[in-house]
């Protein structure tokens, strides 16, 4: 983008206080906000909004249900990380809508906490959850507590209660690391039904092997919206998966023009070449430079 032979006052606002060379990614936030509005909105107004099913999700059920019966309780691990990381947000959702249902179970839940806001974050939405199931007198704020913020002496204090309290349902769900074995195996020797998800790569796969159910990716960043079908939550989530696929055909498309332009430079591609730069810009980044 040539800005030498623009006006002064557009080469002004360019050098102090808008780049028009990211003005692509201005177009994009503005579709993307626009169609997270548009499903909250119909969500709001009652209109029901398809989200595919999640096993891990629709498992929860089951597995409050065995607690309930066997009389056991359900413990619940919300990952390692601090209380802005995103899967702990995401993993704190869960708990709010999983704390519902034991309430209405009458079932014990402990939450062992290795970060001590978190902690208190988690004890407010137990609480709330318990109100919301009308049984306010049931909560108890001692079942939420802060152990230690080592990674690994937290990890041996969870297998330990583990192995005492025999919960009939493990939760384990947010960022986790090294831990993630240690905790899932002792878990599956106790004979407890698991259920985890992260969204960190390299801890999905002992997730897998060692649990009945795992929420890989993204999903555990939906579970909050799928569980309590909350219009706000819901919304924000279709509109994103839209946003998501117009991106991927958008690169699809993109991807093809221009390896067109590569294999085949003989050929005059006229307006179809003008398209395929056009596209490429699309999903330019220009970086700051100091």
């Amino acid at each position: 983008m040539d800005i030498s032979k623009w006006p002064y006052w557009l080469r002004f606002v360019n050098e102090y206080f808008f780049d028009f060379n990211k003005s692509n990614v201005l177009i994009g936030l503005m579709i993307f906000g626009a169609l997270i509005l548009y499903f909250i909105y119909h969500a709001r107004r009652g209109k029901k909004l398809f989200v595919r099913k999640i096993p891990a999700i629709d498992s929860v059920e089951e597995a409050l249900g065995r607690a309930t019966e066997l009389g056991k309780s359900v413990l619940y691990v919300s990952g390692i990380a601090y209380e802005g990381d995103v899967q702990t947000i995401a993993a704190m959702n869960i708990l709010g809508n999983v704390a519902e249902q034991v309430a209405h179970y009458d079932t014990d839940i402990i939450v062992p906490c290795i970060n001590p806001i978190v902690m208190t974050i988690e004890q407010e939405l137990v609480k709330q959850a318990y109100i919301r199931a009308g049984r306010p007198e049931d909560y108890q704020e001692s079942s939420i507590f802060f152990i230690t913020t080592q990674q690994f002496a937290y990890a041996s204090a969870v297998c330990g209660i583990m192995a005492r309290e025999k919960p009939a349902a493990n939760f384990f769900m947010g960022s986790f690391a090294a831990e993630s074995l240690l905790l899932a195996e002792t878990g599956a020797g106790t004979g407890a039904i698991q259920i985890a998800g992260t969204a960190s790569p390299s801890q999905i796969p002992f997730f897998i092997v060692a649990c009945d159910y795992t929420l890989i990716g993204e999903e555990l960043f939906a579970a909050g919206a799928y569980m309590s079908r909350d219009p706000l939550l819901l919304g924000s989530l279709k509109g994103q998966d839209i946003a998501k696929f117009a991106i991927i055909i958008l690169m699809i498309i993109g991807i093809c023009l221009i390896s067109a332009q590569i294999f085949f430079p003989d050929l005059t591609f006229g307006s179809l070449g003008q398209v395929g730069t056009f596209f490429k810009k699309i999903f330019d980044i220009h970086m700051f430079t100091i």
